[in-house]
């Protein structure tokens, strides 16, 4: 939506193709989340963020992105997946092959493509037996539906730590297993020293330099130490990170780095090598996709739009 609004600043009337509905990746955010980030780090397109609140939440945010989406009248289809971009028949443009939800194809035809597809579709699998069971999500919501329970939460940083204390205060009897050997240092400061407490006196059950390895459908094996424990459990919440999916660049034959994860990338123009092709937001990112944020991924939109402008006169 950045880059979109800064297209249009040039005279450029952009066509948003999403796979999901507006900000798929913000809708699957915590339902009761708060940002890290302060509103006017949020705005795009010189739109004011308004809030009463120091730290904008999630449902303020969708409030306003859709509505900024509305007042500039950007063309969205929602609900639309690009499943292939390839070269057109005269080799200075592109095609996109649409698919829409019902299965309806369609062809779309540019000379510039933005590719900001983020990462919230693609978790970071564990690769463990009993991962498929249905009482595995890689995603949380909100804590009602665990109360009463007995849930694993697998990770370390800010999601699974904010999730923890959540089921906690609904009453679900929580365990949280991380590969640390101390508290993530990228816990957001007014959280942890909450979380820290719950965990002294016993409340969440913190579990270090330890690791999920089986999960059964009553159970789960965590190993630490180099011993293994069989601890009961009715929920897995596996909250260790997303990765961007890189398969529309691949196809593209965009260069990657030597470690195949990080395209290769003008950072003054965030044209890849495929010339016409650019990345936005996260797609920018390696293993680690904390590396940007909307913060700082809402001002690739600002250098695509120059870089464009000024190939076109």
């Amino acid at each position: 939506m950045s880059a979109a609004l800064e297209l249009q600043r040039i005279g450029i009337d952009p066509l948003l193709i999403e796979k999901e509905n507006v900000v798929h990746s913000i809708y699957l955010y915590p339902t009761y989340m708060q940002f890290f980030s302060t509103p006017e780090l949020l705005e795009i397109g010189d739109h004011p963020f308004s809030t009463p609140n120091e730290k904008p939440s999630r449902l303020e945010a969708l409030n306003y992105y859709r509505t900024v989406a509305a007042r500039r009248g950007l063309r969205i289809r929602p609900y639309h997946k690009v499943a292939e971009i390839k070269r057109d028949v005269t080799g200075e443009g592109y095609e996109l092959n649409v698919v829409d939800r019902n299965g309806g194809a369609s062809t779309v035809s540019t000379r510039y493509a933005v590719v900001a597809t983020g990462y919230f579709d693609h978790p970071n699998m564990l690769g463990i037996p009993g991962e498929e069971l249905p009482k595995v999500s890689h995603y949380f919501r909100e804590a009602h539906p665990y109360a009463g329970t007995r849930v694993v939460v697998i990770g370390g940083s800010n999601s699974a730590v904010d999730a923890a204390l959540e089921l906690q205060r609904a009453g679900a009897i929580v365990t949280v297993v991380y590969r640390g050997d101390t508290y993530s240092p990228v816990i957001k400061p007014w959280v942890r020293p909450i979380f820290e407490s719950m965990a002294n006196k016993g409340r969440i059950q913190m579990r270090f330099r330890s690791q999920v390895v089986h999960i059964g459908p009553s159970s789960v094996i965590i190993a630490s130490n180099g011993k293994q424990e069989e601890v009961a459990n009715d929920f897995v919440l596996a909250l260790t990170g997303f990765r961007p999916d890189r398969s529309l660049l691949r196809s593209l034959g965009a260069a990657f780095k030597d470690d195949d994860e990080v395209p290769l990338y003008n950072p003054e123009t965030m044209e890849t090598t495929v010339p016409g092709i650019y990345i936005a937001g996260v797609a920018a990112s390696g293993r680690n996709a904390n590396e940007v944020f909307i913060e700082t991924g809402r001002l690739h939109g600002r250098w695509i739009a120059e870089h464009i402008a000024s190939l076109r006169g």
